[in-house]
């Protein structure tokens, strides 16, 4: 049970964002909705409320764009100035295979929100993850990491871009992220670990055309083949909440199992380039 404990979810308004929110909460802890768009935030936070009973103190809707490193610093001030302690912070929020376009600051979208965004994110609330120990991040990968690259000569994908390569790109970046994380966080009793949910029903896919023919064989295809959100969100609940994970570090999860990554998600000497290159990035100075 998550009794007193805090923890952010990003992305919490809907798919596996809001199915982690509803299993948190069903084990007592308090949650911290992290979303871009307010409106669906809210409407969100109020079917979760009628389905678990939380409170508007147990249950807490919060602005984050991680399109935006403003955004970011201000979401993280308030958080440093209201909360007295983080005990987990899953990073959960993404966009799938969208079409060319850039953040706020100019970074190619996916790599910008899916790896940059959290990357600030989770920096801006180290002093605190640290000050809650034990505490812990969990970071949302994808099974599709396998099909990335990190072209440090290109991350913004400005010499070429594909979408689905950008977005395995990503994924990639989440796991060395986790990697080098968790090598820094040795000994200061807060850890991060990383998760692929697997294939789920969730809206992340809006980017991806189905011919309208199709669409009707397409749903009951999926429905039959896909996870539902609740059950691609067990694997980030489990590494939240579980005591089986205390103490468990670097690692990346599927279906509640610690699983084998290739080597290129677990290359230390790349993992620490590209953190040293992400800092620069998101204009973190040390």
């Amino acid at each position: 049970m998550m009794s007193g404990k805090t923890i952010i979810v990003t992305g919490a308004n809907s798919g596996i964002g809001k199915a982690t929110t509803v299993g948190v909460l069903k084990r007592q802890g308090r949650v911290i909705m992290a979303c871009r768009d307010m409106t669906r935030a809210e409407e969100a936070a109020r079917e979760i409320r009628l389905e678990t009973g939380a409170d508007t103190k147990q249950l807490v809707v919060k602005q984050l764009d991680l399109a935006s490193l403003k955004s970011v610093h201000t979401f993280c001030q308030d958080i440093i100035k209201e909360e007295p302690r983080i005990d987990v912070l899953i990073n959960n929020a993404g966009i799938y295979q969208c079409p060319y376009a850039k953040t706020e600051d100019g970074f190619e979208m996916q790599f910008g929100v899916n790896h940059l965004g959290h990357f600030l994110l989770t920096h801006l609330l180290s002093d605190l993850l640290r000050r809650s120990a034990p505490s812990r991040v969990v970071v949302v990968s994808s099974k599709l990491y396998k099909h990335g690259h990190v072209n440090f000569e290109d991350l913004n994908s400005e010499q070429s871009y594909d979408k689905a390569f950008a977005y395995g790109r990503s994924k990639l970046a989440n796991l060395l992220f986790t990697c080098e994380l968790a090598r820094r966080l040795e000994g200061t009793g807060v850890t991060a670990n990383a998760l692929t949910p697997g294939v789920v029903r969730t809206n992340l896919g809006r980017h991806v055309h189905v011919p309208a023919l199709a669409k009707p064989l397409f749903s009951l295809v999926s429905r039959g083949l896909f996870k539902s959100p609740e059950e691609g969100a067990r694997t980030s609940v489990y590494l939240a909440c579980s005591p089986d994970v205390e103490g468990v570090q670097g690692k990346c999860f599927a279906d509640c199992q610690p699983q084998v990554l290739l080597a290129k998600a677990t290359d230390q000497e790349v993992a620490r380039k590209l953190w040293d290159i992400s800092e620069v990035m998101v204009g973190i100075t040390t």
